[in-house]
Parts: C-alpha cells; structure tokens; sequence
C-alpha cells in the first residue's frame, strides 16, 4: 500500500463548487461501482452544503441519499464534512442533538468524519470528536485555515494540539478558500509534523491557482494525505485534478499507485452528467487571484452567484467580493467558511444592495458579536458591535452550555410528519423547509426543482424578445436586463430584471385575450400588468416597511393596531439562506400587515404599514 493517500471529492465538494451543490442522487449512482474499484484512502460524499441543498432543491431525503451510497460503495470509506456543534445547520445545537446526529449518521454510513468550526474555537468541536469516537469511527481535526494579521503558524500550532489532546485520529489542513502558498504550506505542515504525532491531510481549494504546488510541498514536507477531484469538476473554485496529481506522483517516493485510466473513466462519466445542471454554472468559479484578498471559499461562490442570480443581481457580484474582506475585518477577521461565509457574505450583500453598510443588519451577525457561534479571532469593530446589539454583553462561555437539551422537544414538535429518528434530526437542522419537506413527501407530493433544456432554452430565446434591452419613458432612458422569469403558462407569470443595477420584479398578468384580425401575423395577445401578483401596495411613504432583497417570510412580529418605535422589529426575512430581522424606519401605530409566514416577498412592495405618529 501506498504511503501517500488520496481522498476523493467528486460526491461532494467538486459539484458544490461549480454547480451549487445540485448533482442528484440518481446521477451518483451509475458510476458508483467503478469509484468503488479504484482504492481511495475515502470518498467525501455528505455533509457540508449536500444536506441543505437536498432538502431545500433536489427534494430528496438526505438520510436515503447515504444509505444508498453506502451500498453502493461497499469497500470505500464513505467521509462528510461536519461543523462541529453547528452540524449540518446554521447554528449551534444542544449536545444531545450534536450526539446523535453524530450516532445516525454513523449507522447510516458515515466512517470518516472531518469536524471544524469556523471560528477555530476548539470548545465547539470537543463533543463531536466525542461522539465519533464513541460511535468507533474516524475522527479528523480540522484547522479552518486563513491569513489576517492574527492568523500565523504559532496559532495553527496551537490549535492542532488541542485536537490531537481531543482525541483526533487524523489532523486536516482546511484551506477553503485557496490561501495557501508554496512556502506558507511548507512552513505550516513542518510546524504541525515537530508538533503534533498524528497524520496530516491537506484539503486545498484550486481558486487561487496554486493548490498543486502546496499540495506537492506538503507531501515533501511530512503530510500523507490529500484530497483531489476527477477532471470533471476539478480545479477553480474544486480542487486538484485527480488524474494529475496521480501522474505527478507517479515514479516518485509518493506515488499514489491508482490506476489513472480508472480514474479517467469516472470523469468521462460525470463530465456528460455535468452538462444537464448547465444552468447553475457560473462564470465565477474559475481561477481567481482575489481570492486571496476576498477569501471567498470554493463551496460558496458558485452558491452565491446563484443566488446573487436569483435576486437579480448577479451583476453586483464584483462590489460583494469587494464588500466581503471589509465585513470580514469589521467582524474580527473570521475564517470563512460554512456557517461564517454565509454570514459574512449575506451582510456584504445587504451592504451593497441597500446603499448603505450596515443599514440592514442580519440576525446571524447579532448572534455572532453577541458570542453565540463562540470567540472572534480579534478584536471586532467596535462601531459595528454597537450597531448590531447595543449595549448588550456577549457570552463569554462554551455557547453550547447555555443550552438545555432539545431531542424530546424537537421530537414532540415534529410528532405529526416525522416518521424517524433520522427525520427529527432532519427537522432540527432546518425547521421551515425542512418540515415542508417531510409533510409533502408523506403527501407524496414532492418536486424537485426543474431542470431546464438548453437546446429548447436557446432556441426559445432565439425566437422571442432579447434579455437586455433599454426602454425610454417619459423621456427618461432606463438600461433594462431579464435576469429570469416564472414558468411559462402561469396566469401570473414573474419576470426578474434589473434595472439601472437595482433588482426588480414584473409580473405578467393575463387579463385578457384579444383575436387580432387580418394579416399574416394573426394570433392572440395578452395585456400586462405592472401591479405585484401578491396585491400588496407599492410603498409610497416611510410607513411602508419593505425587504432590501427577495426572500422568505419567516416571522411576522407584529399585528394590526400594535404601537412600534423606530428600530423596532416588525418582521424576519430569510434571504441567502440566512434570516435578517426588518425594523420600522418610524414610530406609530401597524395599521396594516400585507403578509403572513411562509410568504415571497420582493424589495418593490409594501409588507406591512405603519400610520407615523
């Protein structure tokens, strides 16, 4: 056997990189025997964004998705990637939630579990290391690697240890987002090598170009472990390509001794699998040398010009990326990486998409600055802090210990659709969307979201308006772009378009059918209505409460006659995954309240109003 070991990650990280995390499960399956063949130290094939993304998108049980690659992959190591006490979530759950999911995912097929914490606060990793252990499964401690003014070797040193003192059998070097440089790589792996005695495994994001090279200098410096993708989905924002670095190797003291013909053919595979998610490619997930200055992950960019996409801004991608490194350093210089990418992302997305930064201020980033994800790295903007949560004090412990135990009441709570150990867990990790699902898979009702036909998308574009166009009105010229619409056919139809860079929504609206008579262009045409699907008014004056973004109602905290403050919060919005709580720009009186949990909203509507005093 080879000294050198190779974990692949085609199942999972290589299509959360370049297509949003969107492969199905019936797409894995087919080639499963063949991966299975090829000897890999492990497969990555859960965990990470895979859980949401099944859930929110694909429809599909996440829990069925591993037990099915279990028995596909008999002889392989089946690895996930596991944040620590936040799971598979978005924020920290009570020890016994964090225990059994551990046990769950064991019995369903997890061997390999790669545990960090984006904040690289060791206390939030000490109960899933736990829990691995004593479900006899391999346990990786995971430093979230990144560079700022506080984050050097002696640092990463120090964290190491503590995982190797926890109980760690392996110790990962996560680079997410692609920071690591040749000489940054030999000086970290020899530190962690005259440090620590446990195996060193090096999980180097392509983005910024150099993974290969830190991969062979890590090799040539004490670590014997290293993760790649196949051809497929390697490279930019993926990974390392498998083929090149077993023939890298090969001849050397570190040769692989995998068969890269074997490895060829599972690429040929997917690469005619990746063609059918063509429409969540993105133009961002190639090389990108900013990345070493907006440190913006491998799993997340291709994620978040998605949804940049879907709110019609994906034309404001390059002031995020600029916004991003700025929220990063307000907030003490975090790693980022799930759920902290998310965090920071979703704030610099606000901050440019209101105009002003911190105008709107996300409920992830008032649970961080009050310590509920665990201890900044640094000292964080003070002026930010103030913004965000007052004169209220942060935590200082273990955010974990402040929670009582919640199993029995997730599992009370979830009673009526949930058939499982495996589907209270589910539940747990997205109450919302996750009870949705479960409710509409018992009513046999579930569709997955619709995968479109380029050929017949081009060629319906060929044949109708154009997607960027401009319109002149009352002479005033606007610059129009179609960013997307609804289905065809719909009696209401929307159509997401920018205009002059601000997002926003037109609906279509059939009100009547008129026969036009003579000529050879006869047909039908339909009227249309610039006036919202949903009938909310348009806001008109500062009572008018409305989102920065399109998003998800998911709490309305107010009713009609309530008596509110400006800077009170009246709603909670999910948008980007992450909730933002929206306040009242003026004191008075809730005369109205235009929506109701569970709703879509956009930015050009009245949710709720607000009579001034």
């Amino acid at each position: 056997m080879s000294k050198i070991q190779v974990t692949e990650l085609v199942l999972r990280d290589g299509h959360q990189c370049h297509i949003a995390t969107r492969m199905r499960t019936k797409d894995m399956l087919p080639i499963c025997a063949k991966l299975d063949a090829i000897g890999f130290w492990s497969l990555e094939a859960w965990g990470g964004a895979t859980f949401d993304a099944c859930v929110r998108y694909l429809k599909e049980d996440p829990w069925e998705r591993l037990k099915t690659l279990r028995k596909a992959l008999p002889n392989s190591r089946i690895q996930m990637l596991l944040r620590g006490q936040n799971l598979l979530g978005y924020r920290h759950y009570s020890d016994d939630v964090v225990r059994a999911f551990v046990q769950k995912s064991a019995d369903n097929g997890v061997d390999v579990f790669r545990i960090f914490d984006a904040l690289n606060d060791t206390r939030n990793l000490q109960v899933s290391i736990e829990a691995v252990k004593k479900a006899g499964k391999h346990a990786e401690g995971t430093i979230s690697y990144t560079t700022s003014p506080v984050h050097d070797v002696p640092h990463f040193v120090g964290i190491a240890k503590e995982l190797e003192a926890m109980g760690s059998d392996t110790i990962a070097i996560k680079d997410m987002a692609g920071l690591l440089t040749p000489q940054a790589t030999i000086d970290l792996v020899k530190a962690l090598r005259a440090n620590v005695s446990l195996p060193i495994h090096i999980h180097n994001h392509s983005t910024s170009g150099l993974a290969s090279m830190n991969l062979l200098r890590a090799l040539e410096n004490g670590a014997v472990m290293i993760d790649t993708c196949s051809a497929a989905f390697s490279e930019g924002a993926s990974h390392p390509t498998t083929e090149s670095m077993i023939a890298a190797l090969q001849g050397t003291e570190f040769d692989t001794g995998l068969d890269i013909a074997a490895v060829q053919e599972v690429s040929a595979y997917f690469r005619e699998v990746r063609k059918k998610y063509w429409q969540f490619e993105s133009d961002f997930t190639g090389v990108d040398t900013r990345v070493l200055l907006n440190q913006v992950p491998g799993g997340m960019i291709s994620n978040l010009s998605n949804q940049l996409k879907e709110q019609g801004a994906l034309d404001r991608m390059d002031e995020v990326l600029a916004e991003i490194p700025l929220v990063r350093k307000d907030l003490g210089y975090i790693p980022l990486v799930t759920p902290t990418s998310q965090i920071v992302g979703t704030q610099a997305v606000l901050n440019v998409m209101t105009g002003q930064r911190y105008k709107s201020i996300t409920n992830e980033v008032k649970n961080y600055f009050l310590g509920q994800y665990g201890k900044a790295p640094s000292a964080v903007n003070a002026e930010v802090k103030k913004l965000a949560i007052g004169d209220a004090r942060p935590i200082t412990c273990r955010p974990a210990d402040l929670l009582t135990a919640e199993m029995a009441k997730l599992t009370s709570e979830s009673e009526r659709f949930a058939t499982s150990e495996e589907d209270v867990l589910t539940y747990a990790m997205f109450p919302d969307i996750g009870k949705t699902y479960l409710q509409e898979r018992n009513a046999g009702s579930l569709v997955p979201e619709e995968l479109l036909d380029k050929a017949a998308v081009n060629a319906a574009a060929s044949r109708f308006a154009p997607s960027e166009f401009k319109v002149t009105l009352h002479g005033e010229t606007f610059h129009i772009n179609l960013t997307g619409s609804g289905h065809a056919g719909e009696e209401k139809r929307p159509f997401y378009v920018s205009i002059d860079g601000i997002a926003e929504e037109v609906i279509v609206e059939t009100l009547s059918e008129i026969e036009v008579s003579g000529g050879s262009n006869g047909g039908k045409k339909k009227a249309i209505s610039s006036t919202g699907a949903s009938g909310r008014p348009r806001p008109s004056h500062t009572g008018h409460v409305t989102t920065s973004m399109p998003g998800t109602i998911v709490a309305v905290k107010v009713k009609a006659g309530d008596k509110v403050n400006a800077g009170d919060g009246v709603l909670v919005i999910e948008a980007m995954k992450m909730e933002n709580e929206i306040q009242a720009a003026t004191s008075g009186i809730v005369v109205a309240v235009h929506v109701i949990k569970g709703d879509t909203v956009t930015p050009d509507e009245s949710l709720l109003e607000i009579q001034p005093e």
